[in-house]
Protein backbone atom coordinates (compact mmCIF):
# COMPACT_ATOMS: atom_id res chain seq x y z
CA UNK A 1 0.00 0.00 0.00
CA UNK A 2 1.41 3.35 -1.00
CA UNK A 3 1.25 6.43 1.21
CA UNK A 4 -1.10 8.05 -1.27
CA UNK A 5 -3.78 5.50 -0.40
CA UNK A 6 -3.30 5.72 3.38
CA UNK A 7 -6.13 7.78 4.99
CA UNK A 8 -3.82 10.17 6.85
CA UNK A 9 -6.50 12.74 7.71
CA UNK A 10 -8.84 10.14 9.17
CA UNK A 11 -6.00 8.48 11.09
CA UNK A 12 -4.93 11.80 12.62
CA UNK A 13 -8.50 12.74 13.43
CA UNK A 14 -9.19 9.38 15.12
CA UNK A 15 -5.91 9.55 17.03
CA UNK A 16 -6.58 13.05 18.31
CA UNK A 17 -10.13 12.10 19.30
CA UNK A 18 -8.86 9.04 21.17
CA UNK A 19 -6.24 11.08 23.03
CA UNK A 20 -8.85 13.66 24.02
CA UNK A 21 -11.24 10.97 25.25
CA UNK A 22 -8.49 9.36 27.33
CA UNK A 23 -7.62 12.77 28.76
CA UNK A 24 -11.25 13.35 29.73
CA UNK A 25 -11.47 9.94 31.44
CA UNK A 26 -8.28 10.58 33.43
CA UNK A 27 -9.49 14.04 34.45
CA UNK A 28 -12.80 12.64 35.66
CA UNK A 29 -10.93 10.18 37.88
CA UNK A 30 -8.77 12.97 39.24
CA UNK A 31 -11.77 15.20 39.94
CA UNK A 32 -13.49 12.46 41.96
CA UNK A 33 -10.39 11.68 43.98
CA UNK A 34 -9.51 15.34 44.46
CA UNK A 35 -12.96 16.28 45.78
CA UNK A 36 -13.02 13.30 48.15
CA UNK A 37 -9.59 14.10 49.57
CA UNK A 38 -10.43 17.80 49.63
CA UNK A 39 -13.17 16.97 52.11
CA UNK A 40 -10.61 15.39 54.46
CA UNK A 41 -8.21 18.28 53.89
CA UNK A 42 -10.69 21.05 54.66
CA UNK A 43 -12.10 19.23 57.69
CA UNK A 44 -8.57 18.70 59.03
CA UNK A 45 -7.78 22.39 58.60
CA UNK A 46 -11.07 23.33 60.29
CA UNK A 47 -10.38 21.08 63.28
CA UNK A 48 -6.74 22.19 63.56
CA UNK A 49 -5.04 18.92 62.56
CA UNK A 50 -1.54 18.75 61.10
CA UNK A 51 -1.61 18.09 57.33
CA UNK A 52 1.62 16.68 55.90
CA UNK A 53 0.66 15.55 52.40
CA UNK A 54 -2.17 15.87 49.92
CA UNK A 55 -1.58 13.34 47.13
CA UNK A 56 -3.71 12.11 44.25
CA UNK A 57 -2.93 8.45 43.43
CA UNK A 58 -0.59 6.22 45.42
CA UNK A 59 3.09 5.44 45.11
CA UNK A 60 6.18 7.59 44.87
CA UNK A 61 5.23 11.06 43.61
CA UNK A 62 5.99 11.77 39.98
CA UNK A 63 5.28 15.42 40.84
CA UNK A 64 5.30 17.20 44.20
CA UNK A 65 5.45 20.71 45.59
CA UNK A 66 5.40 22.03 49.16
CA UNK A 67 3.12 24.99 49.92
CA UNK A 68 2.66 26.37 53.43
CA UNK A 69 4.02 23.22 55.02
CA UNK A 70 1.85 20.83 52.96
CA UNK A 71 3.40 18.62 50.28
CA UNK A 72 1.07 18.32 47.29
CA UNK A 73 1.80 15.47 44.88
CA UNK A 74 0.70 13.10 42.13
CA UNK A 75 1.55 9.42 42.55
CA UNK A 76 2.22 6.88 39.82
CA UNK A 77 -0.36 4.21 40.84
CA UNK A 78 -3.79 5.38 39.60
CA UNK A 79 -5.83 3.76 42.36
CA UNK A 80 -6.93 6.50 44.76
CA UNK A 81 -5.31 9.21 46.84
CA UNK A 82 -4.78 10.34 50.41
CA UNK A 83 -4.29 13.21 52.81
CA UNK A 84 -1.49 12.38 55.27
CA UNK A 85 -2.75 13.25 58.75
CA UNK A 86 -0.24 12.00 61.35
CA UNK A 87 -2.63 12.71 64.22
CA UNK A 88 -5.09 10.23 62.79
CA UNK A 89 -4.19 6.50 62.61
CA UNK A 90 -0.54 6.28 61.56
CA UNK A 91 0.19 5.14 58.00
CA UNK A 92 3.92 5.85 57.66
CA UNK A 93 4.61 2.86 55.40
CA UNK A 94 2.03 4.10 52.88
CA UNK A 95 1.90 7.88 53.30
CA UNK A 96 5.44 8.54 54.53
CA UNK A 97 6.80 9.86 57.81
CA UNK A 98 5.83 13.10 59.54
CA UNK A 99 7.60 15.76 57.46
CA UNK A 100 8.99 17.89 60.30
CA UNK A 101 9.53 14.99 62.72
CA UNK A 102 8.02 16.89 65.64
CA UNK A 103 5.79 15.30 68.25
CA UNK A 104 2.21 16.34 67.70
CA UNK A 105 -0.54 16.74 70.29
CA UNK A 106 -3.34 14.14 70.14
CA UNK A 107 -6.71 15.10 68.72
CA UNK A 108 -10.13 14.17 70.07
CA UNK A 109 -12.12 11.19 68.74
CA UNK A 110 -14.79 13.65 67.58
CA UNK A 111 -12.24 15.49 65.43
CA UNK A 112 -11.15 12.18 63.90
CA UNK A 113 -14.75 11.22 63.13
CA UNK A 114 -15.44 14.61 61.50
CA UNK A 115 -12.31 14.44 59.36
CA UNK A 116 -12.95 10.82 58.32
CA UNK A 117 -16.60 11.49 57.47
CA UNK A 118 -15.81 14.59 55.42
CA UNK A 119 -14.37 12.59 52.48
CA UNK A 120 -17.49 10.48 51.81
CA UNK A 121 -19.63 13.56 52.45
CA UNK A 122 -17.81 15.53 49.75
CA UNK A 123 -18.11 12.56 47.34
CA UNK A 124 -21.85 12.51 47.99
CA UNK A 125 -22.07 16.27 47.49
CA UNK A 126 -20.22 15.93 44.19
CA UNK A 127 -22.75 13.26 43.19
CA UNK A 128 -25.58 15.67 44.04
CA UNK A 129 -23.95 18.43 41.95
CA UNK A 130 -23.60 16.03 39.00
CA UNK A 131 -27.16 14.75 39.54
CA UNK A 132 -28.44 18.34 39.42
CA UNK A 133 -26.71 18.77 36.07
CA UNK A 134 -28.26 15.50 34.83
CA UNK A 135 -31.67 16.73 36.01
CA UNK A 136 -31.28 19.80 33.82
CA UNK A 137 -29.63 18.24 30.76
CA UNK A 138 -31.20 14.79 30.77
CA UNK A 139 -30.16 11.16 31.19
CA UNK A 140 -30.20 8.94 28.08
CA UNK A 141 -31.83 5.56 28.57
CA UNK A 142 -31.51 2.71 26.10
CA UNK A 143 -33.94 -0.06 26.97
CA UNK A 144 -35.63 -3.14 25.59
CA UNK A 145 -39.21 -2.56 26.70
CA UNK A 146 -40.49 -6.07 26.32
CA UNK A 147 -41.04 -8.91 28.75
CA UNK A 148 -42.04 -11.31 25.98
CA UNK A 149 -39.72 -14.13 24.92
CA UNK A 150 -38.72 -13.51 21.32
CA UNK A 151 -36.61 -16.60 20.80
CA UNK A 152 -35.00 -19.52 22.65
CA UNK A 153 -31.52 -20.70 21.74
CA UNK A 154 -31.46 -24.35 20.76
CA UNK A 155 -29.62 -26.47 23.33
CA UNK A 156 -29.78 -23.76 25.99
CA UNK A 157 -31.08 -24.21 29.53
CA UNK A 158 -34.45 -22.68 28.62
CA UNK A 159 -34.94 -24.73 25.44
CA UNK A 160 -38.14 -26.77 25.73
CA UNK A 161 -39.15 -24.94 28.93
CA UNK A 162 -39.71 -21.36 27.75
CA UNK A 163 -41.19 -20.65 24.32
CA UNK A 164 -41.49 -17.63 22.01
CA UNK A 165 -44.54 -15.62 23.02
CA UNK A 166 -44.25 -16.41 26.74
CA UNK A 167 -44.68 -13.25 28.80
CA UNK A 168 -42.34 -13.26 31.81
CA UNK A 169 -44.02 -11.79 34.91
CA UNK A 170 -41.64 -12.74 37.74
CA UNK A 171 -38.21 -14.28 38.17
CA UNK A 172 -37.55 -16.04 41.49
CA UNK A 173 -40.60 -14.28 42.86
CA UNK A 174 -39.41 -10.80 41.85
CA UNK A 175 -41.61 -8.86 39.37
CA UNK A 176 -39.97 -7.86 36.10
CA UNK A 177 -41.07 -5.19 33.64
CA UNK A 178 -38.60 -5.06 30.76
CA UNK A 179 -35.97 -7.28 29.24
CA UNK A 180 -33.21 -4.71 29.74
CA UNK A 181 -32.87 -1.12 30.97
CA UNK A 182 -34.46 -1.21 34.46
CA UNK A 183 -31.68 -2.52 36.67
CA UNK A 184 -33.97 -3.29 39.61
CA UNK A 185 -36.66 -5.17 37.73
CA UNK A 186 -35.41 -6.19 34.30
CA UNK A 187 -35.14 -9.77 33.07
CA UNK A 188 -31.41 -9.75 32.29
CA UNK A 189 -30.48 -8.45 35.76
CA UNK A 190 -32.74 -10.90 37.58
CA UNK A 191 -31.26 -13.84 35.66
CA UNK A 192 -27.76 -12.58 36.46
CA UNK A 193 -28.55 -12.19 40.18
CA UNK A 194 -30.19 -15.59 40.59
CA UNK A 195 -28.86 -17.70 43.45
CA UNK A 196 -28.53 -21.44 43.74
CA UNK A 197 -28.71 -23.65 40.67
CA UNK A 198 -32.24 -23.05 39.29
CA UNK A 199 -34.46 -20.16 38.24
CA UNK A 200 -38.22 -19.95 38.66
CA UNK A 201 -40.09 -18.08 35.93
CA UNK A 202 -43.68 -17.01 36.45
CA UNK A 203 -45.05 -16.64 32.94
CA UNK A 204 -48.26 -16.00 31.06
CA UNK A 205 -48.77 -18.50 28.24
CA UNK A 206 -51.95 -18.72 26.16
CA UNK A 207 -53.71 -16.48 28.67
CA UNK A 208 -52.82 -18.67 31.68
CA UNK A 209 -50.30 -17.84 34.43
CA UNK A 210 -47.96 -20.66 35.40
CA UNK A 211 -44.51 -21.20 36.93
CA UNK A 212 -41.74 -23.09 35.17
CA UNK A 213 -38.29 -23.90 36.52
CA UNK A 214 -35.06 -24.15 34.58
CA UNK A 215 -31.38 -24.42 35.31
CA UNK A 216 -28.99 -21.91 33.76
CA UNK A 217 -25.75 -21.97 31.81
CA UNK A 218 -22.45 -20.36 32.77
CA UNK A 219 -19.98 -20.32 29.91
CA UNK A 220 -16.41 -21.37 30.60
CA UNK A 221 -13.80 -18.61 30.49
CA UNK A 222 -9.99 -18.68 30.75
CA UNK A 223 -8.55 -18.19 34.23
CA UNK A 224 -7.37 -14.65 33.42
CA UNK A 225 -10.84 -13.47 32.44
CA UNK A 226 -13.90 -12.78 34.57
CA UNK A 227 -16.30 -15.65 35.10
CA UNK A 228 -19.27 -15.55 32.79
CA UNK A 229 -22.65 -14.63 34.27
CA UNK A 230 -25.70 -16.92 34.38
CA UNK A 231 -27.79 -17.15 31.21
CA UNK A 232 -30.72 -19.27 30.07
CA UNK A 233 -30.63 -18.66 26.31
CA UNK A 234 -33.68 -16.46 25.71
CA UNK A 235 -33.92 -13.46 23.42
CA UNK A 236 -36.23 -10.47 23.85
CA UNK A 237 -39.40 -10.13 21.86
CA UNK A 238 -39.25 -7.38 19.27
CA UNK A 239 -40.59 -6.36 15.86
CA UNK A 240 -39.00 -8.46 13.11
CA UNK A 241 -37.96 -5.87 10.53
CA UNK A 242 -35.84 -6.46 7.45
CA UNK A 243 -32.77 -4.25 7.63
CA UNK A 244 -31.30 -5.49 4.35
CA UNK A 245 -32.38 -8.03 1.75
CA UNK A 246 -29.00 -9.10 0.37
CA UNK A 247 -27.98 -8.72 -3.22
CA UNK A 248 -24.69 -8.63 -5.12
CA UNK A 249 -22.72 -5.53 -4.28
CA UNK A 250 -24.91 -4.43 -1.38
CA UNK A 251 -23.03 -3.02 1.58
CA UNK A 252 -24.20 -2.20 5.06
CA UNK A 253 -22.51 -1.12 8.28
CA UNK A 254 -24.08 -4.14 9.93
CA UNK A 255 -22.21 -6.57 7.65
CA UNK A 256 -19.70 -8.87 9.34
CA UNK A 257 -16.13 -7.83 8.70
CA UNK A 258 -14.81 -8.76 5.24
CA UNK A 259 -18.15 -10.20 4.11
CA UNK A 260 -18.72 -10.04 0.36
CA UNK A 261 -22.12 -10.69 -1.21
CA UNK A 262 -22.22 -12.52 -4.56
CA UNK A 263 -25.46 -13.25 -6.36
CA UNK A 264 -29.02 -12.51 -5.32
CA UNK A 265 -30.50 -13.88 -2.11
CA UNK A 266 -33.81 -15.79 -2.02
CA UNK A 267 -35.37 -12.95 0.00
CA UNK A 268 -34.48 -10.38 -2.67
CA UNK A 269 -35.69 -12.63 -5.49
CA UNK A 270 -39.00 -13.13 -3.66
CA UNK A 271 -39.50 -9.36 -3.30
CA UNK A 272 -38.71 -8.66 0.38
CA UNK A 273 -37.35 -5.15 0.98
CA UNK A 274 -35.68 -3.20 3.75
CA UNK A 275 -38.29 -1.93 6.20
CA UNK A 276 -40.68 -4.85 5.78
CA UNK A 277 -42.01 -6.02 9.15
CA UNK A 278 -42.54 -9.78 9.31
CA UNK A 279 -45.83 -10.56 11.03
CA UNK A 280 -46.30 -14.28 10.40
CA UNK A 281 -44.44 -17.20 8.84
CA UNK A 282 -46.63 -20.08 7.67
CA UNK A 283 -49.48 -18.47 9.60
CA UNK A 284 -47.52 -18.52 12.87
CA UNK A 285 -47.06 -15.20 14.73
CA UNK A 286 -43.38 -14.22 14.87
CA UNK A 287 -42.12 -12.79 18.19
CA UNK A 288 -38.52 -12.00 17.30
CA UNK A 289 -35.72 -12.53 14.74
CA UNK A 290 -34.56 -15.67 16.54
CA UNK A 291 -38.10 -17.03 16.44
CA UNK A 292 -38.30 -16.37 12.69
CA UNK A 293 -35.12 -18.38 12.12
CA UNK A 294 -36.42 -21.20 14.30
CA UNK A 295 -39.74 -21.46 12.40
CA UNK A 296 -37.86 -21.70 9.10
CA UNK A 297 -35.56 -24.39 10.52
CA UNK A 298 -38.50 -26.33 11.98
CA UNK A 299 -40.00 -26.30 8.46
CA UNK A 300 -36.83 -28.07 7.22
CA UNK A 301 -35.83 -25.02 5.16
CA UNK A 302 -38.59 -25.67 2.65
CA UNK A 303 -40.68 -22.96 1.03
CA UNK A 304 -42.37 -20.73 3.60
CA UNK A 305 -45.10 -18.14 3.40
CA UNK A 306 -43.96 -14.84 4.90
CA UNK A 307 -46.59 -12.20 5.68
CA UNK A 308 -45.18 -8.70 6.10
CA UNK A 309 -46.41 -5.20 6.76
CA UNK A 310 -45.12 -2.65 4.26
CA UNK A 311 -46.40 0.81 5.04
CA UNK A 312 -50.13 0.37 5.61
CA UNK A 313 -50.41 -2.72 3.42
CA UNK A 314 -49.99 -6.37 4.36
CA UNK A 315 -48.28 -8.52 1.73
CA UNK A 316 -47.46 -12.22 1.42
CA UNK A 317 -44.33 -13.70 -0.17
CA UNK A 318 -43.29 -17.26 -0.90
CA UNK A 319 -39.61 -17.79 -0.13
CA UNK A 320 -37.45 -20.90 -0.32
CA UNK A 321 -34.21 -20.73 1.69
CA UNK A 322 -31.09 -21.65 -0.29
CA UNK A 323 -27.66 -22.88 0.76
CA UNK A 324 -24.90 -20.36 -0.01
CA UNK A 325 -21.69 -21.55 -1.64
CA UNK A 326 -18.67 -21.87 0.66
CA UNK A 327 -18.32 -22.31 4.39
CA UNK A 328 -20.00 -19.15 5.65
CA UNK A 329 -23.21 -20.95 6.64
CA UNK A 330 -24.04 -24.54 7.52
CA UNK A 331 -27.71 -24.15 6.68
CA UNK A 332 -29.87 -22.69 3.90
CA UNK A 333 -30.63 -18.99 4.33
CA UNK A 334 -33.24 -16.41 3.34
CA UNK A 335 -30.50 -13.85 2.84
CA UNK A 336 -31.64 -11.01 5.09
CA UNK A 337 -30.17 -9.01 7.92
CA UNK A 338 -32.70 -8.18 10.61
CA UNK A 339 -32.88 -4.71 12.13
CA UNK A 340 -31.59 -5.44 15.64
CA UNK A 341 -32.00 -1.79 16.64
CA UNK A 342 -35.77 -2.16 16.31
CA UNK A 343 -35.95 -3.72 19.76
CA UNK A 344 -34.12 -0.85 21.49
CA UNK A 345 -36.02 2.17 22.78
CA UNK A 346 -33.95 5.32 23.33
CA UNK A 347 -35.21 8.33 25.24
CA UNK A 348 -34.00 11.16 27.45
CA UNK A 349 -35.19 11.13 31.07
CA UNK A 350 -34.98 13.95 33.62
CA UNK A 351 -34.82 12.30 37.07
CA UNK A 352 -34.38 14.67 40.00
CA UNK A 353 -31.21 14.47 42.12
CA UNK A 354 -32.93 12.55 44.91
CA UNK A 355 -34.09 9.83 42.50
CA UNK A 356 -30.61 9.49 41.06
CA UNK A 357 -28.87 9.26 44.44
CA UNK A 358 -31.54 6.88 45.74
CA UNK A 359 -31.19 4.57 42.73
CA UNK A 360 -27.39 4.69 43.04
CA UNK A 361 -27.66 3.65 46.69
CA UNK A 362 -30.04 0.83 45.75
CA UNK A 363 -27.61 -0.32 43.08
CA UNK A 364 -24.75 -0.27 45.56
CA UNK A 365 -26.74 -2.23 48.14
CA UNK A 366 -27.78 -4.79 45.53
CA UNK A 367 -24.13 -5.20 44.47
CA UNK A 368 -22.82 -5.67 48.02
CA UNK A 369 -25.65 -8.07 48.88
CA UNK A 370 -25.07 -10.14 45.74
CA UNK A 371 -21.30 -10.56 45.91
CA UNK A 372 -21.39 -11.32 49.64
CA UNK A 373 -24.01 -14.07 49.32
CA UNK A 374 -22.46 -17.57 49.45
CA UNK A 375 -25.08 -18.91 47.01
CA UNK A 376 -24.66 -16.09 44.49
CA UNK A 377 -23.25 -16.71 41.02
CA UNK A 378 -21.73 -13.22 40.96
CA UNK A 379 -18.39 -12.71 42.71
CA UNK A 380 -15.88 -9.98 43.38
CA UNK A 381 -14.14 -10.78 40.09
CA UNK A 382 -17.15 -9.25 38.33
CA UNK A 383 -16.37 -5.86 39.89
CA UNK A 384 -14.57 -3.32 37.72
CA UNK A 385 -11.20 -1.81 38.62
CA UNK A 386 -9.71 1.48 37.42
CA UNK A 387 -9.06 0.13 33.93
CA UNK A 388 -12.53 -1.35 33.61
CA UNK A 389 -14.20 1.84 34.83
CA UNK A 390 -12.03 3.94 32.52
CA UNK A 391 -12.96 1.68 29.59
CA UNK A 392 -16.66 2.06 30.42
CA UNK A 393 -16.37 5.85 30.39
CA UNK A 394 -14.28 5.79 27.22
CA UNK A 395 -16.88 3.68 25.39
CA UNK A 396 -19.78 5.74 26.71
CA UNK A 397 -18.15 8.93 25.42
CA UNK A 398 -18.18 7.48 21.90
CA UNK A 399 -21.91 6.72 21.94
CA UNK A 400 -24.71 9.12 20.98
CA UNK A 401 -25.30 11.48 23.92
CA UNK A 402 -22.08 10.06 25.39
CA UNK A 403 -21.40 13.10 27.57
CA UNK A 404 -24.80 12.77 29.20
CA UNK A 405 -24.29 9.05 29.79
CA UNK A 406 -20.90 9.66 31.42
CA UNK A 407 -22.40 12.39 33.59
CA UNK A 408 -25.09 9.96 34.80
CA UNK A 409 -22.39 7.34 35.42
CA UNK A 410 -20.43 10.00 37.33
CA UNK A 411 -23.33 10.26 39.80
CA UNK A 412 -23.39 6.50 40.37
CA UNK A 413 -19.62 6.26 40.77
CA UNK A 414 -19.39 9.06 43.33
CA UNK A 415 -22.19 7.54 45.40
CA UNK A 416 -20.35 4.21 45.23
CA UNK A 417 -17.13 5.91 46.32
CA UNK A 418 -18.89 7.43 49.32
CA UNK A 419 -20.55 4.16 50.36
CA UNK A 420 -17.44 2.00 49.92
CA UNK A 421 -15.35 4.40 51.96
CA UNK A 422 -17.88 4.27 54.81
CA UNK A 423 -17.45 0.51 55.17
CA UNK A 424 -15.99 -0.25 58.64
CA UNK A 425 -12.67 -1.61 57.41
CA UNK A 426 -9.24 -0.34 58.47
CA UNK A 427 -7.69 2.12 55.98
CA UNK A 428 -11.16 3.16 54.77
CA UNK A 429 -12.92 6.19 56.24
CA UNK A 430 -15.46 3.95 57.96
CA UNK A 431 -12.58 2.14 59.66
CA UNK A 432 -11.19 5.45 60.96
CA UNK A 433 -14.61 6.26 62.39
CA UNK A 434 -14.89 2.86 64.10
CA UNK A 435 -11.43 3.22 65.64
CA UNK A 436 -12.25 6.75 66.82
CA UNK A 437 -15.42 5.45 68.48
CA UNK A 438 -13.39 2.67 70.15
CA UNK A 439 -10.95 5.31 71.41
CA UNK A 440 -13.87 7.36 72.72
CA UNK A 441 -15.26 4.35 74.59
CA UNK A 442 -11.85 3.36 76.02
CA UNK A 443 -11.08 6.91 77.09
CA UNK A 444 -7.60 6.68 75.63
CA UNK A 445 -5.99 6.17 72.19
CA UNK A 446 -5.57 2.70 70.75
CA UNK A 447 -1.98 1.35 70.75
CA UNK A 448 -0.04 3.22 68.07
CA UNK A 449 2.02 0.24 66.91
CA UNK A 450 -1.10 -1.90 66.58
CA UNK A 451 -2.89 0.82 64.63
CA UNK A 452 -0.01 1.21 62.19
CA UNK A 453 0.26 -2.55 61.67
CA UNK A 454 -3.48 -3.01 61.06
CA UNK A 455 -3.74 0.05 58.80
CA UNK A 456 -0.72 -0.92 56.73
CA UNK A 457 -1.84 -4.55 56.40
CA UNK A 458 -5.29 -3.59 55.19
CA UNK A 459 -3.85 -0.96 52.84
CA UNK A 460 -1.65 -3.60 51.23
CA UNK A 461 -4.61 -6.01 51.05
CA UNK A 462 -6.70 -3.31 49.38
CA UNK A 463 -3.98 -2.57 46.85
CA UNK A 464 -3.60 -6.30 46.20
CA UNK A 465 -7.34 -6.60 45.65
CA UNK A 466 -7.28 -3.68 43.21
CA UNK A 467 -4.42 -5.32 41.33
CA UNK A 468 -6.42 -8.58 41.16
CA UNK A 469 -9.45 -6.77 39.72
CA UNK A 470 -7.16 -4.93 37.31
CA UNK A 471 -5.82 -8.24 35.99
CA UNK A 472 -9.42 -9.17 35.16
CA UNK A 473 -9.91 -5.79 33.44
CA UNK A 474 -6.86 -6.53 31.31
CA UNK A 475 -7.73 -10.21 30.81
CA UNK A 476 -11.14 -9.36 29.40
CA UNK A 477 -9.39 -7.33 26.70
CA UNK A 478 -7.42 -10.33 25.45
CA UNK A 479 -8.90 -11.42 22.14
CA UNK A 480 -9.80 -15.02 21.46
CA UNK A 481 -8.70 -16.85 18.33
CA UNK A 482 -9.69 -14.91 15.23
CA UNK A 483 -10.41 -16.40 11.83
CA UNK A 484 -8.52 -14.42 9.23
CA UNK A 485 -9.32 -13.97 5.58
CA UNK A 486 -12.27 -12.79 3.54
CA UNK A 487 -15.72 -14.31 3.92
CA UNK A 488 -17.95 -14.75 0.92
CA UNK A 489 -21.72 -15.23 0.91
CA UNK A 490 -22.63 -16.55 -2.57
CA UNK A 491 -25.78 -18.14 -3.93
CA UNK A 492 -25.18 -20.45 -6.94
CA UNK A 493 -26.00 -18.94 -10.32
CA UNK A 494 -28.00 -22.03 -11.23
CA UNK A 495 -30.55 -21.00 -8.61
CA UNK A 496 -30.93 -17.40 -9.82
Amino acid sequence: MGWASFPVDKFMSDTISTILLIFVVVMLFNIMIFVHELGHFLAARWRGLQVDRFQIWFGKPIWKKEINGVQYGLGWIPAGGFVALPQMAAMESIEGNNLDGKALPPVSPLDKIIVAFAGPLFSLLLAVVAATAVWGMGKPQDAIKSNVVGGVQEGSAAHGILFPGDKILKIDGEPVQWFHGRIFDDIMTRIMLTEGTEIDFEIERDGKVQTVTTKFDIAETPWFKRRALPRVGIRPGSPVIVDQALDAGTKNEGFPENLTIIGTSPATKAGLKAGDQVLRINGQTVYGPGHASQIIKDHNYKEVSIEVKRGEAELEFKVTPEMPVGEYSENPMLGVFWDTDAMISSEILYPNPWEQVRDSLRTMWMTIKTISSPSSNVGVDQLAGPIGIAKTKFLLLQEPNGWLKVLAFFVLFNVNLAVLNMMPLPVLDGGHIVMAIMEWVRGKPLPQRLLEFVQTAFALLLMGFMLYITTKDIGDEVEGEKVEGKKVLEWPKSQF
